[in-house]
């Protein structure tokens, strides 16, 4: 550890500093107590060989590498036309494009979200390894021990800007090592456990000039570590799972402490040696009940009684949370005008480890190769079951992500191994875009490749202009640059086909709209832009809002995308007068921050910040 510790930085970019760290860091009547308190490593805090091959599996024979389930016609997905609304792509041959945008992130980008009102990423790691590669201000050292006073200079938190990619530092004192995240109604952000004495913290980081970190060490009442935070109706939060918590709680007032949490068998039940059920999957559901997914199980928990209201069928085919790590989604929620009684709700999970000692077997060296399935389950669905595709290659350690036109960006990850420091091996440089209301056979669409693996600890931000920002991977315990997959510090942009302009196409243009909406209002977008030469009728239209996802480790918290419906649509003089209707509650579009964006034809405009109250 100590030899990984002392690798050092070359150099640093020039940045852009915070003004003021006046602002109170932390809560506690003895902090340091608390921060330092020490804990052994568990079983994923090992590691392999950092400087290995990196194509050493190539000359292993794996026998019992059986690798995905083959269909049956039973359980592929099918889509009727007829029953949800069509999505409409956009005309192009293009396989998306990728820009070199930042060579230094500050720190490995290991959680991200994009803050509203700002439009600045959050990016932060871990404060274990002391180090990054970006210092704070004179004099805003951490100190790690007072009895020795051991202080860390480096920042383990900055703000990124997605224009000039200048980086403003913020100062960490819990360890923030596999927490989890969410915004608030008000669009600030609030951050739950972590490693060692940030297990138990509540963290909060308002969107102001020059905010810091407001951080409560013993909020929680039990640690949580690799667990996953969701936002309920009401704005608030819920929070399930992590090692060795088999539990969930709510997360109380700030300042205030949960004295017990709440049992939780579906934890208890899906553990095995591998731990295959931490970060959980964890969504709201139309209905306003909480579906969560554990290593292949699922059920539906009612928040307000804390009883279990349904529970899923089995996912066929392995095991798909940390450290196996699927991929997943909440599909877009399509409101239209007739008004369902029930709003369907859907699930996606791709991806994963058919083995259930993928982890255990990658720390001797044996790297499995990923699943290649898509499991899909409408859980509004009075008798769900469970649907089947398969994606063009294996992917374990990818993201989802919801572009604003209703398809999902499936990108990161590798093609074998799991998730861990060298437990994964042949990095997934292709994204996938996938079409959930496309056909069988026209589902998927391999996309241009990058020429960074994005590995363990990469993560992925849509932004408003409709790019993703790509940014993470650490494979390594600590910051080293020198290992068979390095920790990455460069940041790219990827283009999805639709912001292929040429031929004469234009995006669409949002000149008025609302900041602010309430639940079921009716509201007014004045639009221009668009196809030249042609107007775009209302079924070529989408208008659809975007809640920010906190990603980390393949998971994408809180992220929604809803296409509303558009009650009336005009045309006149080359600009469109859109009416639409606002989502009809907090069960569908949680309270808070949104992007709105509007899709003429596949190609979405530039989004425009919305709050839903």
């Amino acid at each position: 550890m100590a030899t990984i510790m002392s690798r050092r930085v070359l150099f640093i970019l020039p940045l852009l500093f915070a003004s003021s760290f006046a602002q109170q860091l932390y809560v506690s009547s003895n902090p340091f107590a608390v921060f330092n308190k020490k804990h052994v490593l568990g079983p994923h805090e090992l590691f392999g060989n950092p400087y290995g091959n990196p194509n050493d599996y190539k000359s292993k024979h794996i026998p019992d590498d059986y690798g995905t389930l083959p269909l049956t016609k039973f359980d592929q997905v099918e889509v009727q036309a007829k029953q949800v609304d069509a999505i409409p792509v956009a005309a192009t041959n293009s396989d998306g494009s990728w820009e070199l945008v930042s060579l230094n992130s500050g720190v490995s980008a290991m959680h991200t979200i994009l803050l509203p009102k700002t439009n600045k990423v959050l990016m932060y790691d871990a404060t274990i390894w002391k180090i990054s590669k970006l210092e704070l201000p004179p004099g805003h050292c951490r100190v790690i021990n007072q009895a020795t006073n051991e202080q860390d200079c480096f920042a383990h938190s900055v703000l990124y800007d997605i224009d000039t990619a200048e980086l403003k530092p913020l100062e960490l004192h819990t360890d923030t090592w596999c927490s989890s995240g969410g915004l608030t109604i008000d669009g600030n952000f609030v951050s739950t456990g972590g490693f060692q004495g940030g297990a138990n913290t509540v963290r909060y980081l308002e969107t102001c000039q020059n905010c810091n970190w407001r951080e409560y060490p013993t909020a929680l009442a039990e640690p949580r570590w690799y667990s996953t935070q969701a936002t309920l109706p009401d704005g608030g939060f819920i929070v399930v799972g992590g090692r060795n918590a088999f539990s969930y709680e709510y997360i109380p007032a700030e300042g205030q402490n949960n004295a017990k949490a709440f049992f939780f068998d579906l934890l208890k039940q899906t553990n095995d040696k591998d731990e295959n059920n931490l970060y959980p999957f964890v969504y709201l559901s139309t209905d306003g009940n909480v579906f969560i997914f554990a290593n292949n199980r699922a059920v539906l928990l009612n928040p307000k009684s804390n009883n279990i209201v349904k529970e899923f069928p089995q996912l066929p085919g392995g095991h798909r949370n940390y450290p196996a790590s699927a991929l997943s989604a909440l599909l877009p929620i399509m409101l239209n005008s007739k008004g369902r009684a029930v709003i369907t709700a859907e699930v996606l999970i791709c991806g994963g480890s058919a083995h259930i000692d993928s982890y255990t077997k990658a720390g001797n060296n044996i790297f499995y190769t990923a699943l290649q399935d898509c499991g899909r389950l409408r859980i509004t669905d009075e008798n769900p079951v469970w649907k089947r595709d398969l994606m063009p290659s294996p992917r374990v350690m990818g993201d989802a992500v919801l572009l604003p036109t209703g398809e999902v960006l499936m990108l990161n990850g590798a093609k074998r191994g799991c998730s861990g420091w060298g437990f994964a091996r042949d990095p997934n440089f292709k994204p996938v875009i996938y079409n959930p209301r496309g056909q069988k056979g026209q589902r998927f669409k391999e996309l241009a490749p990058s020429d960074i693996a994005r590995m363990y600890h990469s993560t992925s931000t849509l932004l408003p202009d409709g790019k993703v920002l790509v940014s993470g991977s650490n494979t390594n315990n600590g910051y080293i640059y020198d290992a068979m997959f390095p920790t990455e510090l460069r940041v790219e942009k990827f283009s999805p086909p639709y912001l292929d302009f040429s031929g004469g196409k234009q995006r669409p243009t949002i000149m008025a709209a609302p900041d602010r909406i309430g639940y079921g209002d009716k509201f007014k977008l004045q639009v221009g832009g668009g196809p030249v030469g042609e107007q775009v009728t209302k079924k070529q239209m989408l208008v659809t809002v975007y809640a920010p996802a906190f990603t980390t480790h393949g998971v994408s918290m809180n992220q929604r995308l809803i296409s509303l419906v558009k009650a009336e649509v005009s045309y006149d003089n080359g600009q469109y007068q859109i009416t639409a209707v606002a989502p009809p509650s907090g069960k569908v579009a949680p309270p808070g921050y949104y992007m709105l964006f509007v899709v003429f034809k596949g190609i979405p405009s530039v989004a425009h910040w919305v709050q839903i109250v």
